[in-house]
């Protein structure tokens, strides 16, 4: 007579392997963002290397991390001045381009013979790089905060007009018809519609803008400014202090990434639905 067979070795050889053993290999996660601290450890190593292995003598114009690590040190309350000397021309300017370029690019999105009007314009005048406009605005405005204000604003002006009135037109047929069907219009229109529906489309030229608003910032301030960060740069390299030089643009790099993440964080928070 035949026997039946065993039920524990058939069902233990269609387990798995781990199953069997009765453990299973945990996984290596890595932390969120390794990448980018393994990128920049690399790229200190790299510097490290390099000074190490090319023969400088004197004043070294490429000081080592420890050389400029401790310049930094040595150099914090001067650019802690000089970071809020520039914050005083940035935010300003800043602020100010993103708010009149909301309201100019709403009009000209929602408008269509403004945006008609206004797109002749934005093609010759947004091309144009603002650096050009310093010297101009310096002459001509009485203080030289006044005119870097005015190169900010006019720098960052233009990718949150350009980006809202995209954010504008691109408007959902489905949301103009409810807006109509409640009887929603001009301003209350524009605030409860159409601008929380362009929010996407501002925050990208809001960022764009803010990266250019520090791009101009120091250009500014390498003409005539009494303190800033732009400023502090230019000093010490005049003086030949490198080491100084070098932290001072790493100090700068590193208060530009602080404020595009800031601005980043604020963008994940209002944009939640939005992946």
């Amino acid at each position: 007579m035949a026997t039946a067979p065993s039920d524990t070795l058939g069902s233990t050889e269609l387990l798995p392997t781990a199953v069997r053993a009765g453990t299973r290999r945990p996984s290596l996660r890595m932390p969120r963002g390794w990448e980018g601290l393994a990128l920049l450890l690399g790229l200190l190593a790299a510097w490290q290397l390099v000074t190490a292995l090319v023969p400088q003598k004197g004043n070294p114009l490429l000081p080592s991390p420890a050389v400029t690590a401790h310049a930094l040190w040595y150099s914090l309350p001067e650019l802690l001045r000089g970071t809020w000397s520039s914050a005083l021309i940035l935010l300003p300017g800043w602020l100010g381009a993103v708010l009149f370029g909301i309201c100019a690019g709403l009009a000209a999105g929602t408008t269509p013979w403004l945006g008609r009007a206004s797109q002749p314009l934005a093609r010759v005048a947004s091309p144009i790089p603002p650096t050009v406009y310093i010297p101009y605005a310096i002459a001509v405005l009485p203080t030289f905060r006044l005119s870097a204000i005015f190169v900010v604003f006019v720098g960052g002006f233009w990718p949150v007009f350009l980006n809202t009135a995209h954010g504008a037109q691109a408007l959902d047929g489905r949301h103009r018809e409810s807006a109509r069907a409640l009887e929603l219009e001009g301003f209350e229109y524009l605030w409860r519609v159409v601008l929380p529906a362009s929010l996407p489309h501002v925050f990208s030229g809001a960022s764009v803008a803010l990266a250019l608003s520090f791009i101009l910032l120091t250009v500014a301030e390498l003409f005539g400014a009494n303190a800033g960060l732009g400023r502090f740069i230019q000093y010490y390299a005049d003086y030949a202090d490198y080491p100084r030089m070098v932290a001072g643009i790493l100090y700068t790099g590193v208060v530009t990434f602080t404020s595009m993440a800031l601005l980043d964080r604020l963008r994940a928070r209002l944009l939640f639905w939005v992946r």
